[in-house]
């Protein structure tokens, strides 16, 4: 099995649209989107359209969550606050009953995901370090899960108790292991790479995959002004921070 899975798109178009493109070359059986969909950016209508288009598997996350009501903004920023009360705006009945039936946890036979940790999902807590990667370690059921929220790709290892963090794009895993992957995010990078990221994950190879593809980041930034939105989410968009 052959999973595409991406996170993170926040509204952007030209960067999801680069990310579908990209995976339909990828010979996928299964995608997956690990959440917020929308924020920031000037096309949540069009991202979700998009987003459902890809794949039925879609699990919320905290802009998600912030645009109908279910999560506290207190501890965004003015940009970020601004976004969502922009989108929510914006938001058609149709797109607003979706966000508010989608699942914080998504488990299979082979994988779990989830917007942040498994502990404690809504609330969103980033995953930053070792002691946060352990506490969903220990909550796992599965040996791999996926996750975003922090935008910036890397994979949490667990082997013989002891968890590393690796941020090389390709790693091939033993059946003794338990991994963690961030795979980034989709329109907001901020691990000083602009381009899109995503994640390929083949079951028979064991094996992970944390690609990136380029996108018109002009045109993003452009609808971006042009929509009223903080220049600021603009202008980190070319600088992937």
């Amino acid at each position: 099995m052959r999973y595409g899975i991406f996170s993170d798109i926040h509204a952007n178009l030209e960067a999801l649209e680069s990310v579908e493109e990209a995976l339909s070359r990828e010979k996928i059986d299964l995608s997956l989107c690990t959440g917020d969909i929308i924020g920031y950016g000037a096309d949540p209508e069009a991202c979700i359209k998009k987003t459902r288009g890809i794949t039925k598997l879609i699990i919320g996350g905290n802009h998600d969550a912030a645009v109908i009501g279910t999560t506290d903004t207190r501890f965004f920023n003015s940009a970020a606050r601004r976004a969502v009360l922009w989108t929510r705006e914006r938001l058609v009945p149709k797109d607003e009953n979706f966000l508010k039936k989608m699942k914080l946890v998504y488990k299979n036979t082979e994988l779990e995901m989830v917007h942040g940790t498994l502990y404690e999902p809504e609330l969103f807590h980033y995953m930053l370090d070792a002691q946060a990667a352990y506490t969903t370690f220990s909550l796992m059921k599965r040996n791999i899960c996926f996750v975003g929220h922090t935008h910036s790709p890397g994979i949490f290892a667990l082997k013989s108790g002891t968890v590393s963090y690796l941020t090389k794009g390709t790693y091939s895993f033993s059946r003794g292991e338990k991994l963690i992957v961030n795979t980034g995010s989709v329109g907001q990078p901020r691990d000083g790479d602009p381009r899109a990221s995503y994640c390929i994950y083949d079951t028979e190879k064991r094996l992970v995959e944390i690609k990136r593809c380029p996108y018109d980041i002009a045109k993003a930034q452009k609808k971006i002004v042009e929509a009223g939105l903080s220049e600021s989410l603009a202008k980190r968009l070319s600088e992937g921070a």
